[in-house]
């Protein structure tokens, strides 16, 4: 069996940083620009927006200006009518049955999980009952699943964000004429950084806000990064003062000597809690921005066996986080403890294998390499697409590794 390096992706790779630069705010469709004037190509970007298998839509792209400074412009053109209000079970029936990758998937249904949970917190009403009406639709499904697969595409491995400018004046939507922001709108963006007024219309709209909020790592962060590319984003409407853009950045970071920074641990005890609402609990916690969430088996008072839920997330999640452990388990107090985390830095290298290109993680400590393994959701692909047992999968990407490393060395 014969393996071969094909290229490598980010060799000379710090920290790969997208930077959103929301001076005059966010819609899906001027993320879709920003990202095709970043360098995402079109036709790939059509050719996966195909797999959706939705039907009544075309991707129209073109180059525009606003107050002199070009970018690119997207409109997600419907070629036909349609009256649908989506559930979120039916939006993640179109996402799962559709011919995208799972990291693709997850990620669109982590937007739109955003969306729902907000939904539900304005209308007070359960998740399942929320009726999408304007995200509901083609265009806003296009926008959001081309989010997703313009990030992957991009390959990095933070999302720094301005402060976002929200707009100012009336907007009209299907519950009739609201104040800006929309409300679904202020609720994500709960704890993120926003400023009001720059712009006379909603400069700052829901699905752009749940793009920010699911994708952002660090919010109207400080730190300094190399830029490598800048993008433009269009948008439709125009100002006479403020250019309608957004703009983005694709850089690099400074090599870091620190790689920890301050985090939160949020726990609750629980003993009195179907232990099928876990699952649910910890799914909704990950959407809301958890970095990640776990059970530990404890013995209570009286010798009740219960269960700690344990939640690491960084300042500006808690609140939510919070809300959610409150409303949905039966907890009837959380303690929030302050620790430093401190983590591995990261690369990543794609390997051509029998398989085809895999996508392998390289975790270093002051630039030496500590471990290098293939994704675990490249091995479930592979495993799925070609009946294989996952431990041969795991086995032979491994030997495809230690190949190429034979070969560096030689």
């Amino acid at each position: 069996m014969q393996f071969y390096l094909l290229y490598f992706t980010h060799c000379a790779f710090k920290m790969r940083i997208l930077c959103y630069d929301c001076f005059s705010g966010i819609s899906g469709d001027m993320n879709l620009g920003a990202m095709i004037d970043l360098g995402v190509d079109e036709n790939f970007l059509n050719n996966e927006l195909q797999k959706l298998d939705l039907q009544g839509w075309k991707l129209e792209i073109a180059k525009a200006q606003r107050h002199g400074i070009g970018g690119t412009m997207v409109t997600v053109r419907q070629t036909r009518h349609e009256h649908h209000h989506r559930h979120l079970s039916d939006i993640e029936k179109i996402v799962n049955s559709s011919r995208l990758d799972d990291e693709t998937k997850k990620l669109s249904l982590r937007i739109f999980m955003k969306l729902a949970a907000a939904e539900a917190s304005v209308h007070g009403i359960e998740i399942e009952k929320v009726h999408f009406h304007e995200v509901g639709a083609v265009d806003s499904i296009v926008d959001i699943v081309g989010a997703a697969i313009c990030f992957n595409a991009l390959g990095v491995d933070e999302v720094h964000v301005s402060a976002i400018e929200l707009g100012g004046g009336i907007v009209q939507c299907d519950h009739g004429r609201l104040p800006v922001p929309a409300p679904a709108t202020a609720e994500i963006l709960n704890g993120i950084p926003v400023r009001m007024n720059g712009v006379d219309f909603e400069a700052t709209t829901p699905t752009g806000a749940a793009i920010l909020a699911t994708l952002g790592t660090k919010f109207n962060s400080k730190e300094t990064f190399r830029v490598t590319k800048t993008g433009y984003g269009v948008g439709h409407k125009d100002h006479p003062e403020v250019p309608n853009l957004l703009r983005v950045f694709l850089g690099e970071a400074a090599e870091r000597i620190e790689t920890g920074h301050d985090a939160l641990l949020i726990e609750c005890n629980i003993d009195d809690m179907n232990p099928e609402i876990y699952e649910h609990v910890s799914e909704k916690l990950f959407s809301a921005g958890a970095a990640d969430v776990y059970l530990n088996n404890i013995i209570m008072k009286k010798g009740r066996p219960g269960i700690i839920l344990s939640v690491i997330c960084e300042s500006e999640k808690a609140g939510r986080l919070r809300e959610i452990l409150f409303t949905e388990t039966t907890t009837l107090g959380i303690r929030t403890i302050p620790f430093r985390k401190d983590t591995l830095s990261r690369e990543f290298e794609i390997i051509e294998t029998i398989f085809g290109p895999v996508k392998f993680k390289r975790s270093l400590f002051k630039g030496k390499e500590v471990s290098c393994k293939p994704e675990s959701e490249e091995c479930r692909r592979i495993a799925r697409e070609t009946g294989l047992p996952l431990k041969h999968v795991y086995s032979t990407l491994a030997e495809a590794l230690s190949n190429v490393k034979n070969k560096n060395n030689a």
